[in-house]
């Protein structure tokens, strides 16, 4: 049986138990939304404060040059790095998911021509379908087929015809972890380049897109990574697949931008994925989000948000009248992100009279109540 005591005790003796200090959080409230909106940390709002007040209003147009905004994307995507266990130069913060999921995917299919399905999960987060079917009505049937799968089928699925697969690291849903390396190497051993959408499990999970061989991979930063509402998005790129042309061409991308050239000349490296000029008070927001993660490693992160999930689970289970609930998250740590799923008759005001009661939850269609942990 859990209780308020014992929750008291975990609580005095978790070596993060400071962290909570960094941000600002309502005293009246329970937040356990942080995988649809991180809170806002002490970091961020004294940055924007600075950008705004000093460097934008004192500075004007010479902070392009005076604070480097002009390679914000690359440095963020530098931050971004070692949380994504990427190499610096193969992360860039820009746009958004789905725009970044288009970049990815328009690459794959050229690097692996003449091959041309995109092989995506049933149960996908419905933006990553969207980019898919529409970059497939862009291209035609001819140069661009979707396929979709069950996960679970995915190992008895004939990939020989496979151009790129897109799948979720975490179901936005559900809250199951997927192997990464397995299914990762599953796609090469049939000659299928992958892309992951680690927008559930960046800033809570231990990621090695490195060590796992990852081709591509995009997220967004507004959620357990803290950057604030609608904040930018970011897309892996390994360098080896670096060189490939893109789809989406911008001058922020050219080899020389301010030359304005009549011709697009892609830069080298990653930066030939940016197109427009970027928000810099946003790029200001995520870098002050990301250093939080410098004084912390992201395996205790991961120990905690574990820790945190089996407690409530405990403490569910031994709660009467909860027999009716169906949980959807699975009890293996090797499965589990970091939120509970719940699947509850009336879903919808239950998840409403918890927020009522000062627990901020989040609600899924159809009766799916979620809990995220961080």
């Amino acid at each position: 049986m859990t209780t308020w005591k014992a929750s008291a005790e975990l609580d005095a003796a978790d070596p993060l138990n400071q962290l909570r200090l960094q941000f600002v959080l309502p005293t009246d409230k329970i937040y356990l939304d942080g995988n649809s909106l991180g809170p806002l940390s002490r970091n961020v709002r004294e940055h924007l404060t600075l950008v705004t007040n000093e460097h934008w209003a004192d500075d004007l147009i010479a902070g392009w040059n005076t604070h480097n905004w002009i390679d914000l994307p690359l440095e963020v995507g530098n931050q971004l790095a070692p949380i994504l266990g990427a190499q610096v130069g193969e992360v860039l913060c820009c746009d958004n998911l789905s725009i970044n999921l288009f970049k990815c995917l328009a690459a794959a299919l050229e690097l692996n021509a003449p091959r041309r399905k995109i092989l995506t999960e049933a149960n996908h987060f419905p933006t990553d379908n969207y980019i898919a079917h529409g970059l497939s009505q862009l291209l035609g049937g001819s140069r661009c087929e979707i396929q979709h799968v069950a996960l679970e089928d995915l190992e008895h699925t004939d990939l020989h015809e496979v151009a790129v697969i897109s799948l979720s690291h975490v179901n936005f849903k559900t809250g199951e972890l997927r192997d990464m390396e397995r299914i990762t190497q599953q796609a090469h051993d049939a000659g299928c380049l992958i892309v992951w959408d680690v927008a559930h499990s960046a800033g809570v999970v231990d990621i090695d897109l490195t060590q796992h061989n990852v081709d591509m991979a995009v997220g967004c930063t507004y959620k357990f990574l803290n950057a604030g509402p609608g904040a930018p998005g970011f897309l892996f790129m390994a360098q080896r697949h670096q060189h490939v042309s893109v789809a989406l061409q911008g001058w922020m991308g050219h080899a020389n931008g301010f030359g304005f050239e009549s011709h697009y000349r892609p830069a080298e490296g990653i930066t030939r994925f940016l197109t427009g000029t970027q928000s810099v008070l946003a790029m200001a927001a995520v870098s002050a989000a990301l250093s939080v993660f410098e004084s912390v490693s992201l395996s205790d992160i991961r120990q905690k948000s574990l820790a945190l999930t089996d407690h409530f689970l405990a403490h569910l289970a031994s709660t009467e009248g909860t027999r009716s609930i169906k949980i959807l998250t699975p009890y293996d740590h090797a499965d589990r992100g970091s939120q509970i799923s719940l699947s509850i008759a009336y879903g919808y005001p239950v998840s409403q009279a918890l927020i009522d009661r000062g627990v901020v939850v989040d609600f899924r269609e159809p009766d799916i109540v979620r809990f995220g942990f961080s």
